[in-house]
């Protein structure tokens, strides 16, 4: 089928990987309480088996990237699909805490780093021409978002029908079946053609490494794993506690990723028009006002739903901003290693939200300490990313 051969089918295809693999992880929050009341865990036990899922999605994803960098990405999707899988139903079936950490955390963290942003993102920076790049990574990220929304709606419903334990097992075997989906994201031709004459991956990465604004780059990408990490792990019980019902959780979880496919989608749009990191640094910004203003203002339903809303319009939008200036500066040629590089920074975040959540949650019975970290965190990032040397690296040649 010549369709399948196209960059739109590359684009629809990673697109739907990436909404099941960022949608499973955004439904985590809806087992914390089933499951450690079923288990008779603590919050904390959960947060850290999730915790490390973020820090083994970053540690992984330069490896991965080098990989896909190296082989072609198509490979390194389908087979991290079927790691999701296996993830998910051996997850179902911990019956200790360190054998939820090895699943939850170890196997889905390693299955995440070829499932998300940086292996599709580095798959159509390639297979996309230059020109409509932004389009692609924002329309991949929207379509994404679209899958992380319904993932919501279709967790509760397994959760509340069938239980938990079944509840991951379907979405384990949602997972397998999108495998095949990898087929169209064949860029395994621009991986192998040299974009720059002589340049290998040790020189790419070592270039990166004493780039003064990639350092900044991942030192701001801290604060988005960190904030998300700690809101998609800890949200729901936070309602919870404040009150609301089971359902409000998930209606905020859901105008997350509604407002995401937004979001993202004109975000991306935007890189095409902006300078990148202007605009990543108002994201931030942004982000920290909408936190600040609902822990500051007396909650009700309209407050969560509206903080949910401004939330989801920032939520992944960081992402095509941030993996389009790291092929701005570097090329594509080694973009899915790069971002990786970057993303550990955000995977470091993300380690720090989920667990710091369920440790001090557990300590002091309130997760308002993280909430203001998560405000000064996100200025700082603001901050960070104005002084940025977006300018493409000496030699680049355009993709």
């Amino acid at each position: 089928m010549k369709f399948l051969k196209t960059p739109l089918a590359a684009v629809l295809c990673g697109g739907i990987i990436m909404g099941l693999a960022l949608g499973v992880r955004h439904v985590q929050g809806l087992f914390m309480l089933p499951m450690t009341s079923a288990r008779g865990w603590g919050r904390e036990e959960f947060a850290l088996a999730i915790a490390l899922q973020n820090l083994v999605w970053g540690i992984a994803q330069p490896f991965t990237g080098m990989i896909a960098d190296r082989y072609g990405s198509r490979r390194v999707l389908a087979g991290a699909c079927l790691l999701y899988a296996l993830g998910l139903y051996l997850m179902a079936h911990a019956a200790s805490s360190m054998q939820l950490v090895l699943t939850g955390g170890l196997l889905i963290g390693m299955a995440l780093s070829g499932t998300a942003f940086g292996t599709v993102y580095g798959a159509l920076s390639r297979i996309v021409p230059p020109q409509r790049r932004s389009w692609a990574l924002g329309l991949a990220g929207a379509v994404g978002g679209v899958g992380q929304f319904a993932m919501v709606p279709a967790a509760q419903g397994l959760i509340a029908g069938a239980g938990w334990m079944a509840a991951l097992a379907a979405l384990a075997f949602v997972l397998a079946l999108a495998a095949p989906l990898a087929f169209p994201m064949d860029d395994s031709a621009a991986a192998s053609a040299p974009q720059r004459p002589g340049q290998s991956m040790r020189h790419a990465i070592a270039e990166a490494l004493t780039h003064r604004g990639f350092w900044l780059l991942n030192l701001g990408f801290f604060a988005c794993g960190f904030q998300l990490a700690f809101i998609a792990g800890h949200f729901p019980a936070y309602l919870l506690d404040k009150g609301f019902s089971a359902n409000t959780g998930v209606m905020a979880l859901a105008i997350v990723a509604l407002a995401n496919v937004a979001g993202t989608y004109f975000c991306g749009k935007l890189g095409n028009v902006y300078r990148r990191k202007h605009l990543l640094a108002w994201l931030y910004c942004a982000r920290s006002a909408a936190m600040l203003l609902f822990v500051a203002a007396p909650i009700s339903t309209a407050s969560v739903y509206l903080f949910s809303f401004a939330m989801g319009l920032t939520w992944l939008g960081t992402v095509p901003l941030t993996n389009g200036l790291v092929s701005q500066v570097f090329g594509v040629k080694y973009i899915s290693t790069l971002f990786g590089l970057v993303f550990v920074g955000h995977q470091l975040g993300g380690f720090l939200g989920v667990w710091l959540g369920g440790a001090v949650f557990d300590a002091t019975h309130s997760y308002d300490l993280v909430w203001a970290a998560s405000v000064g965190i996100g200025l700082v990032a603001a901050l960070l990313h104005w002084p940025i040397d977006d300018r493409a690296v000496a030699g680049l040649q355009p993709a």
